[in-house]
């Protein structure tokens, strides 16, 4: 039990860093044992996170299972995690994608060691971002993620892949630039990077010490907040930051494209709803709009962008710009209307956004990765009619694709809703351009099913295809039974996340 009350986080966060280091000194040419073992070491994270989540007390206020150590006592800066309602359900994602991912990854055979170790150490830096409590602990694992994802698009990726690995690592950095110079100003100015202390002592400055005379506090508070807005858009991505994902995406081996659309996307949105709304309250309110249209155009133009694609892959990387839009709408109402009933509705939508998306983004990549291993080609003119030889991969992408869509009874129908129910009332017109959307979003899935499953036959594939195989219909088990649940019965994970959302208010 103390175990639990004292070190549950510190072990959920540092044992794939371990069991990455004892991967290292396993047979180099044993890819079996490899392989295993890093699938089994990412079952114990994903353990303890349900732990976790058993022992959470859902009705109490504020971070739990907190644990802190002095880290770099000149500044003032501490090794300080701890979890509430939000970090809890992204914990929760991350340790459940990772295991999927490995184990959709077993068909790797390139420098599977180096691939396995990157996965592990990937895994600890999403952790490390959704535990911190301290802001420049935050900032360090927000970079070292960006590292392991690096190689992996540009060791075992596509064609295009240094293109699009580069673009991935500067657009990020180039984010995070401003956001170290702001996060830099809070702990000169305050002599702290908690989180919890710099929540009273920020929004509340009237004046600054450190700062140039003759620039008011009003400016100074501007240009942070949109430091951090900006490093948090450019990761959702919002449009117009937007370019760099479909490429990452396209040209990621697939357990890369199943984190970077599942988890790594979901930082850029907690960046937003850990940092920006809680240390930014009078700023958020009033570029409230600003948000409200960067997410509109994020959802119109990414399901225009995914409807004219003929890239199975790009498809569903545009279908991600177009998803995430609706958690920045929320984001944006619930700064709007900060304290309100209809504020409330739309955070525990965006919230429940993230996770949904996470499972349903997952799958879908894992699917196109899954047809594309045995036609080599993403092309849709290319398909077609493939229902009748792959029936089992069928009835499992139209699952999968309807959850996406929003289909009522399914996961993603219960959390756009909230995000709509919740925005209307305070952005209505930016809510109604968002229902076009919402059209094409059924427009592009549909788009996708026929030209894949559904019209004539592709004489090309006869004799050739194969049906999905047990590990791959493993891997999509445990995301379709979740999509189901959320769908039907979505109050379990609500609890947790609404309590989160009135203790941030």
């Amino acid at each position: 039990m103390d175990f639990i009350n004292n070190h549950i986080l510190t072990a959920i966060l540092l044992f794939p860093v371990l069991a990455a280091l004892t991967i290292l000194f396993l047979p180099k040419d044993d890819n079996k044992l490899v392989r295993w073992s890093a699938f089994i070491a990412s079952l114990v994270p994903f353990a303890l996170s349900l732990l976790l989540w058993v022992k959470f007390d859902s009705t109490a206020v504020g971070f739990q299972f907190t644990e802190k150590y002095v880290w770099y006592a000149a500044i003032n800066s501490s090794f300080f995690i701890g979890v509430d309602g939000l970090s809890l359900t992204m914990v929760l994602l991350t340790t459940l994608l990772t295991p999927l991912a490995i184990l959709a990854s077993f068909k790797i055979e390139d420098r599977v060691k180096a691939f396995m170790m990157l996965f592990l150490f990937l895994e600890t830096g999403m952790l490390g971002v959704f535990l911190s409590l301290d802001l420049l602990i935050f900032f360090v694992f927000w970079e070292i993620g960006l590292v392991p994802m690096y190689f992996l698009i540009n060791q075992w990726g596509s064609a295009n892949r240094n293109y699009a690995s580069l673009k991935f690592l500067i657009y990020t950095m180039a984010g995070s630039l401003g956001l170290l110079l702001a996060i830099q100003m809070l702990g000169v100015n305050f002599g702290t990077y908690d989180l919890q202390e710099l929540f009273k002592l920020w929004p509340a400055a009237s004046q600054l010490t450190n700062i140039p005379m003759g620039i008011s506090i009003e400016t100074v508070k501007t240009v942070a907040f949109w430091a951090f807005v900006i490093a948090f858009a450019i990761k959702v991505p919002v449009w117009p930051f937007h370019t760099w994902l479909p490429d990452a995406h396209t040209e990621a081996p697939t357990a890369g494209s199943m984190i970077l659309a599942g988890v790594l996307l979901k930082l850029g949105a907690y960046g937003f709803l850990r940092l920006v709304l809680p240390l930014y309250p009078q700023e958020s309110a009033k570029y409230a709009g600003v948000l409200a249209f960067l997410a509109v155009m994020a959802i119109v133009f990414g399901a225009f962008s995914a409807y004219g694609q003929k890239d199975f892959k790009r498809l569903v990387a545009y279908s991600s710009i177009n998803h995430m839009g609706f958690v920045l709408l929320g984001i944006a109402a619930a700064a709007k209307s900060m304290g309100t009933l209809d504020a409330n509705i739309a955070l525990n939508g965006a919230i429940l956004q993230m996770f949904n998306h996470g499972l349903s983004a997952a799958g879908m990549f894992f699917l196109v990765g899954v047809i594309y291993e045995r036609t080599h080609t993403r092309n849709l003119d290319e398909m077609g009619g493939l229902f009748p030889l792959v029936p089992i991969y069928g009835g499992i992408l139209i699952f999968t694709s309807m959850a996406s869509l929003g289909l009522p009874g399914l996961n993603g129908f219960i959390s756009e809703f909230l995000v709509v129910r919740g925005a209307f009332p305070v952005m209505t017109v930016y809510t109604s351009i968002a229902m076009l959307g919402l059209l094409f979003t059924g427009a592009y899935i549909l788009k996708g099913i026929k030209n894949v499953l559904h019209g004539p036959l592709n004489e090309r594939w006869v004799g050739h295809l194969t049906e999905i195989n047990t590990r791959e219909i493993l891997v999509m088990v445990p995301l379709m039974a979740l999509i189901l649940v959320i769908g039907i019965w979505p109050s379990w994970i609500l609890v947790v996340i609404n309590n989160a959302v009135m203790a941030l208010f």
